[in-house]
């Protein structure tokens, strides 16, 4: 019988990577993300899968950003009684990623449904934090390198994938195929995490085409974040600056770090950041030293140079702090949380800047900002946009076409096929004609739901 993969999500878009791999009448998972952007991307996750949760035998995770954790609470609500299998960084973000989804969604149904501008009635919130809560006990942890068995008599392994705390490329093998899934990679060249390592020999490899038709420039994210901040602060304004709480948040931070140690920017601008997540995330860096870039005193550099504001009376307080400042807050893509509040507040005035930090998924507010959006939907209202909107093209902790290409070309013999996944529908297929086109090796575009042989 063969090896077969579905796609159930990250097929045609960026988001909600999921992928069922078969055989025999076992199954596992690797990903369990959520879909989010587009309305009808977001539907999906309301969608029952076309799986009985409690027959799939196992869950991977490569790493712990929404899109590939977020869905895992509700599998587990729906029956998925079975082990979580992660890196231990990932286990870390994951506690703290997973509970804030489920009390984001609890607080978005309860608003939507006090100030009545939700379709439904009453909202619902996919899960809660309860729900999320419960489901991290089924997380087992595994160190990078050390083969594991995750159902009886398939093999698997983390390797090292860059991009966040954590993150981790896997191989699969089972039914005597050897199967590569990238997750997402990071940048050989990324300011905080070490660069992925070389996949090893497989038949199958699925990868990520976030940037697949991209390549990132040469400037490093303090020649562009810099500039943007010194205007700003030079008009008296407030710098609004959407982050993602994992990875982004912190290399952001390093980044404000060096800029002031430079004299670059003023000593005395105050940063202030604006999400407990963020917070807690910044502390693991020291708790997972080895697995960055950076060192005890520039660790202790990122977690001092802004003022962590936990609480959601402290959170307000900003707004009270007259004269140039700058506010880190999630979500990076603006979907949610704290940041919609400094947005409501900041986006009409022409001294301010929004500062865009990455990849902005279609359908998203940070879309419709860095498109040039005049106007921004934020809690059943129309706000005008009138201050500056930077977008950073530096601070993208993904690799980026050619990074992409250079990774493959590392593996030590060809694979018999390609999959390009979790990524645009352009940049997928730009990415897949340069497979063919320059390795010579075949390559498809998995449509969503499809199930191919691995």
């Amino acid at each position: 019988m063969t090896v077969s993969i579905r796609f159930l999500g990250a097929a045609g878009t960026v988001t909600g990577s999921k992928y069922l791999v078969e055989h025999e009448g076992q199954s596992l998972m690797v990903d369990c993300g959520l879909f989010q952007g587009y309305k009808q991307l977001r539907l999906r996750n309301r969608e029952p899968l076309p799986v009985l949760p409690n027959h799939i035998g196992a869950v991977l995770l490569t790493h712990a950003h929404l899109d590939h954790t977020g869905y895992l609470p509700l599998l587990a609500k729906e029956g998925f009684h079975g082990k979580v299998w992660a890196t231990e960084a990932t286990r870390d973000l994951a506690a703290i990623l997973l509970p804030d989804s489920g009390h984001i969604q609890e607080a978005d149904a309860d608003f939507a449904n006090r100030h009545g501008f939700s379709k439904h009635t009453p909202a619902l919130p996919l899960y809660t934090e309860a729900d999320a809560m419960r489901c991290l006990k089924q997380i087992r942890t595994v160190a990078m390198g050390r083969p594991f068995e995750p159902v009886p008599g398939w093999q698997a392994t983390f390797f090292g994938a860059g991009h966040i705390l954590g993150a981790a490329s896997v191989l699969l093998e089972v039914g005597g195929r050897r199967i590569v899934f990238s997750g997402d990679l990071g940048r050989p060249d990324d300011v905080l995490m070490l660069p992925p390592a070389p996949p090893p020999a497989a038949d199958t490899v699925v990868i990520e085409s976030t940037y697949g038709n991209r390549e990132h420039p040469i400037d490093d994210v303090f020649a562009e974040l810099g500039p943007a901040l010194q205007r700003c602060a030079a008009r008296g304004g407030t710098a609004v600056v959407p982050a993602f709480a994992v990875g982004r948040a912190q290399a952001l931070l390093h980044a404000i770090a060096g800029l002031k140690a430079r004299g670059e920017l003023p000593h005395g601008l105050p940063i202030y950041l604006d999400s407990p997540m963020a917070i807690h995330t910044t502390g693991l860096y020291g708790r997972h030293m080895g697995e960055h870039r950076l060192d005890a005193s520039q660790v202790q550099a990122m977690e001092s140079v802004a003022k962590m504001t936990r609480t959601t009376d402290e959170s307000k307080a900003i707004a009270m702090q007259h004269g140039p400042k700058v506010i880190l807050s999630a979500s990076g893509m603006a979907t949610g949380g704290r940041v919609l509040h400094h947005l409501a507040k900041y986006l009409g005035d022409h001294r301010n800047v929004i500062v865009l930090t990455g990849y902005q998924a279609p359908g998203t507010r940070g879309a419709t900002l860095a498109a040039g959006g005049k106007t921004l939907r934020m809690h059943g209202q129309d706000l005008p946009v009138r201050a500056e909107i930077v977008q950073l093209t530096a601070a993208s902790a993904h690799a980026d076409a050619n990074q992409l290409l250079a990774w493959l070309r590392s593996m030590p013999s060809a694979p018999q096929r390609v999959f390009v996944t979790h990524g645009d529908p352009d940049a997928s297929d730009q990415l897949r004609h340069r497979i063919e086109c320059e390795l010579k090796w075949p390559a498809l575009v998995p449509e969503h739901g499809s199930t191919w042989p691995a």
